[in-house]
């Protein structure tokens, strides 16, 4: 339970990704404070693997770090839309793939100590080429697809070269199902 409360709450910036809100709030000690976050509306993501084995990465520029990064396809939630349908929606306009068989297999918090985004994590299973192609923004057009063997890319998170936490959840969710021979 909180042992605060909000004095005023204030929207100091509205973005394409996240708004700005600071808070000012007061402990029961009378304690007052400032709290900053990150309002984010969550987003999907999707743990693709094809028949073989292989699991689908996207590679991409991400411009806060200025790296290149492997990842998991995924995107914010668009208003009102079901968590499933975004993942799938992300999932063939970074890859062109798509899937009929989707697991939910978690929900993480992010970076909860400045932001409030929710992903929803799902198992895709025997993705196919869909046919559309992808569908990338301007900002994506350097994204690359790769199919990637499942156990090298649980390598790539062991030796770093996977550093994203969305993805590194996702793979490392479905290789303990993997290896407990849970049902996919």
């Amino acid at each position: 339970m909180p042992d605060f409360k909000v004095l005023k709450s204030e929207r100091l910036y509205a973005g394409k990704v996240f708004n700005l809100v600071v808070d000012h709030i007061e402990y029961s000690s009378g304690n007052r404070s400032i709290r900053e976050v990150a309002d984010h509306p969550g987003g999907a993501v999707a743990v693709p693997l094809r028949n073989n084995g292989d699991i689908i990465l996207v590679r991409q520029l991400r411009y806060p770090i200025n790296q290149m990064l492997y990842e998991l396809p995924a995107g914010k939630l668009n208003t009102g839309e079901d968590p499933r349908e975004c993942a799938r929606r992300e999932l063939e306009e970074e890859t062109g793939y798509t899937s009929e068989s989707w697991e939910r297999l978690t929900a993480i918090h992010t970076t909860p100590g400045f932001c409030n985004e929710l992903l929803h994590i799902y198992l895709a299973k025997n993705v196919r080429p869909s046919g559309k192609g992808q569908h990338l923004e301007e900002g994506e057009l350097n994204l690359t697809v790769e199919s990637v063997p499942f156990d090298k890319a649980v390598r790539m998170i062991e030796i770093g070269e996977i550093t994203d936490s969305k993805t590194i959840c996702g793979i490392l969710l479905t290789e303990r199902r993997l290896r407990n021979k849970t049902p996919l």
